[in-house]
């Protein structure tokens, strides 16, 4: 038997493994594990310095590393920390999503729901585009809140919350008024009622109900615009809103500035709406 027959195998793949060696070395970082602590502590001093975006993949290499210890669950969530931080919004709200769900009893899960939250409520852009990120802005805030009432977290989110719904209102009364401008009157109510009715602790609802009283009063709704004019009254009593309202509903016509305001009408029996 020629020698020849039992070498080339070997042969063959010793150049295997060199071909893979050279590849590993040229395209791949080798895997070196190290401890936990130093992982965590090289991570932890990256964001304490503001290396946000270094900061992310060393946190989740602790987690790569040693996924049962007690730190790559602080991991996830400073990892989270470090991309919305970063700017990377949808990465953190896709990293907070998978902390939520892993570790729904962890004590700082009212934290991610407030800083998902915030990833949400950072990019909200003017009430002429889409509210989608309002929307689940307002609904994670909404989650701290209900869920987690006594947190510290709460305050600011309560705020978040009126302020998020406040700029949903904004959007409902930008619609109505184009609505007005093109004469569509009725289209126009609907918007004005959804903020009176969805949102009805913002500053929008006044001059909401001022918006239908003059949608009421070009269809010729004569009653619709009194009894409308008169929730304006009973809520918002010696207001602007009001005194314009009023005017419509009772002269067809908005105040001139000679023109000073009454004492009000009720004569509808209207409680606060």
């Amino acid at each position: 038997m020629s020698p020849f027959r039992t070498s080339l195998p070997r042969l063959a793949a010793i150049a295997l493994v060199a071909v893979l060696a050279a590849c590993s070395t040229d395209d791949e970082t080798p895997y070196v594990e190290r401890p936990v602590e130093e992982l965590y502590n090289d991570a932890y001093n990256a964001a304490l310095s503001g290396e946000f975006k270094e900061a992310a993949p060393l946190f989740d290499e602790v987690e790569r590393q040693h996924p049962y210890s007690v730190w790559a669950t602080q991991a996830q969530l400073m990892s989270a920390y470090a991309l919305y931080q970063s700017n990377e919004y949808d990465d953190a709200v896709a990293a907070l999503d998978r902390f939520i769900q892993l570790n729904p009893g962890n004590p700082n899960v009212d934290y991610a729901y407030y800083l998902k939250g915030l990833s949400y409520y950072e990019r909200i852009v003017d009430v002429g585009r889409d509210q989608k990120l309002t929307r689940d802005a307002l609904s994670s805030f909404e989650e701290v809140v209900q869920r987690f009432p006594n947190s510290k977290y709460a305050r600011d989110a309560r705020l978040k919350i009126d302020l998020a719904r406040n700029h949903l209102a904004g959007k409902e009364m930008s619609i109505g008024r184009w609505y007005m401008r093109q004469g569509q009157y009725l289209a126009a109510i609907n918007r004005f009622q959804r903020v009176t009715t969805e949102f009805d602790t913002t500053e929008q609802v006044p001059e909401a109900l001022l918006r239908m009283t003059e949608c009421y009063v070009a269809l010729g709704l004569d009653e619709e615009a009194k009894r409308t004019a008169s929730v304006l009254g009973y809520n918002y009593p010696g207001t602007d809103w009001y005194e314009d309202a009023y005017s419509l509903a009772t002269k067809g016509r908005a105040r001139t500035t000679a023109e000073s305001g009454d004492d009000g009408w009720f004569g509808w029996g209207l409680g606060p709406f």
